[in-house]
């Protein structure tokens, strides 16, 4: 391990001692006695010695002054951490200003080994991703997948005894893969039920925490104010309601209805099943028909009223229809159609660049935290947040995606005021879309129908398993896949010369969940981006082909699932490069929706080629450079965001009264085409070679 890398030793098994091995038992961390906690301080040459026989590497750590971490104090190590509480937010951005502050590696790792033992395992390890991904000096060291250090916010609790069984009594070669059930939470008597397999994918869930770690809300500035940070919130998540509105409409469920009314009760319950390894207690659900409430919570200081939302919301709103926000000064920030929505998405999260806390509030962030506590909102009864309080966990629960409907709704209050997009800022002249559709990439199977079914992968747990097992411990799980296709776009360059153009690829239903055909109205707002690209269009007929596994919005299996250790990680230059922080993305295996049995589901796919001249933004592009293939939803790294246009767009604004259909929109745009595919789903689980 290289010495940046020795900083990952520090990730894997959280609540373990830092001087216990890693690595599966082949790495030491030579803690100095002074940083020992007082526990262990008293014995701290016989553990030395006790755990470090076998190891192949030891680490060295420098003694250096302990640094103050009074900011932390008051959050507990062994209970929850959470992003969405204020004083939580503060204690990780002044942790990851501690971490970004230390002048080299050696004495980061220092402070770090000090911090471990001493911090809340979730606040210390988001803390020092953070840092890694940011510092000049670390910012190639690989972020291994949380699911392998914290299994228990991903995966069924009932297979951790089985997991430790397996893994104490039978020797490496000869264990068994435990297998996750799916469909765990509840029965298929409730009906949100058939959308278990969108809400609690692991991916999933893991592309939120990540998404969050990449663009963390509260620290140094310079770690915050990343390009078009706000306008980058907005639109993924404005992505992940889409994305599930499509799914609902394949398993014949009404559109996600927004949690616009914050005083009726809740039908939806949910028990998520899952309990918290740091303290052993599980995430309380939430039973049906209950209503928000205040929250006074004495445990973090987490004081909100369910008028405080309705203020903010109310105040959010009233500056959209005058036009401006207001500054802690006064000053008036006008919400233009460049900067607008990245203001807003600053304020509705609210990160620290929002332009007036006082006056706007933090209204996604609290509306996590009162739905969060909907249970004990008075800490009467000692219980911690449900699902909601966490990223890694609050897209498991169905009221995540009506609190982040109304969010959305805010957000199209303002892009519904926008001017329609004119026929220039939408033409691209002498440039015709003669074609769109799909091919799978398998020899003899019919044009634009592509197939999905379940498949079986496995995760490797060990990592996350505190004073468990030496060596690989294997579950299996189950998740969504489809088989690999291409995207086919038969393009014209009618102008004589070479051109340089985007290429926009974006799928959207025909039908809602009755059967019925959607306005363009309707429609324009389930549109999901499936891949956008550069492309050359030589004089004359060009035919582009993309594959499925190129999107822009997607990662790879393998990055999504990464392991820890130093046996995982790649050693061919280029995969090492593409395998090193680019784990953000929306996961490949759930690019397009499930479809249906039987004759499957239909959609339209669009496609359109823009002005590539228009569209380019002037920074020095490098076709080498890695994590630039799920740019979309997260950006690229230490660059701007790779396109002028709005994020959404043509889809983000309102059109003229006269567009009644897709085919309206399309038609006067010959650089605009459409076509018809089918997704067909076989009921199949297929292991993953």
């Amino acid at each position: 391990m290289t010495e940046a890398n020795n900083l990952l030793a520090l990730l894997q098994r959280p609540l373990e001692p830092t001087f216990l091995p890693k690595n599966d038992g082949k790495t030491v961390i030579d803690v100095p006695d002074d940083f020992l906690t007082d526990r262990y301080r008293p014995i701290g040459a016989e553990l030395q010695s006790r755990f470090s026989g076998d190891a192949e590497q030891r680490i060295p750590v420098r003694t250096s002054a302990p640094p103050d971490l009074s900011f932390a104090a008051s959050i507990d190590r062994r209970g929850g951490f959470s992003l969405f509480v204020e004083k939580h937010r503060e204690a990780a951005a002044a942790l990851i200003t501690l971490f970004i502050a230390q002048p080299d590696i050696p004495t980061l790792m220092s402070v770090a080994t000090y911090s471990r033992d001493r911090l809340n395992p979730v606040l210390f390890q988001y803390a020092l991703a953070v840092a890694i991904q940011h510092r000049p000096d670390t910012k190639n060291v690989n972020i291994p997948s949380i699911v392998s250090l914290f299994p228990d916010q991903f995966v069924d609790p009932a297979v951790f005894p089985k997991l430790r069984e397996e893994g104490s009594v039978v020797q490496q070669a000869s264990r068994m893969v435990i297998d996750i059930p799916p469909n765990y939470t509840a029965s298929d008597r409730e009906e949100e039920q058939r959308l278990a397999y969108f809400r609690e994918d692991i991916g999933v869930n893991m592309h939120h925490w990540h998404w969050h770690l990449v663009y963390p809300g509260d620290g140094p500035d310079a770690v915050v104010r990343k390009d078009r940070r706000g306008e980058l919130f907005y639109y993924m998540h404005s992505q992940l309601i889409a994305r599930y509105n499509n799914e609902r409409f394949c398993n014949r469920l009404a559109r996600v209805r927004a949690l616009s009314n914050l005083r009726e009760p809740i039908p939806e319950a949910y028990f998520p099943k899952m309990i918290r390894s740091s303290n052993a207690r599980s995430y309380p659900g939430r039973h049906a028909n209950i209503a928000l409430q205040d929250v006074n919570r004495v445990d973090n200081s987490t004081i909100v009223q369910v008028n405080d939302l309705e203020r903010w919301r109310d105040r959010i709103l009233e500056a959209i229809d005058q036009g401006f926000v207001l500054d802690t000064n006064g000053t008036r920030i006008p919400l233009d159609e460049t900067r607008g929505i990245d203001i807003l998405g600053d304020i509705l999260e609210s990160s620290s660049l929002t332009p007036n806390r006082r006056l706007y509030g933090s209204l996604h962030n609290m509306g996590h935290n009162v739905i969060a506590y909907i249970h004990d909102p008075d800490y009467r009864y000692l219980e911690d947040y449900g699902v909601m309080g966490d990223v890694t966990t609050a897209m498991r629960d169905p009221i995540f995606y009506r609190w982040h409907g109304m969010i959305d709704q805010v957000f199209r209050r303002f892009k519904d005021q926008l001017t329609p997009y004119t026929s220039s800022q939408l033409s691209f002249p002498g440039v015709t879309v003669s074609s769109v559709g799909v091919q799978l990439t398998r020899a003899n199977t019919p044009p634009n129908t592509l197939l999905s079914y379940w498949q079986r992968s496995q995760v490797d747990l060990a990592s996350g398993l505190d004073f468990g097992p030496e060596g690989n411990v294997f579950a299996s799980f189950t998740h969504l896949q489809h088989a690999p296709f291409m995207f086919r776009v038969q393009v014209n360059n009618d102008t004589g010369a070479v051109r340089k153009g985007t290429l926009r690829i974006w799928l959207a239903p025909k039908v809602d969940e009755r059967g019925t055909p959607l306005s363009f109205k309707e429609q324009r707002l389930y549109f999901i981006e499936m891949d956008t690209s550069t492309v050359t269009l030589n004089p004359g007929a060009n035919t582009i082909v993309r594959r499925s596994d190129q999107s822009s919005v997607t990662i790879p299996y393998e990055r999504t699932f990464r392991a820890v250790g130093t046996s995982s990680t790649p050693t061919n230059a280029n995969a090492l490069a593409q395998f090193r922080f680019c784990g953000c993305g929306w996961p490949q295996h759930m690019l397009i929706p499930k479809g249906a049995t039987g004759d499957g589901v239909q959609f339209d796919i669009f496609a359109m080629v823009s002005d590539y001249t228009i569209d380019a933004v002037n920074q020095t592009q490098d076709p080498a450079a890695p994590c630039d293939d799920a740019h979309s939803f997260c950006g690229l790294r230490d660059k701007l965001y790779p396109d002028t246009r709005a994020m959404g767009y043509p889809f983000d604004r309102s059109t003229e009264a006269t567009v009644e259909t897709l085919q309206d929109f399309v038609s006067p745009n010959a650089n605009m085409g459409t076509g018809t595919i089918r997704v067909r789903f076989s009921n199949t689980v297929i292991a993953r070679t």
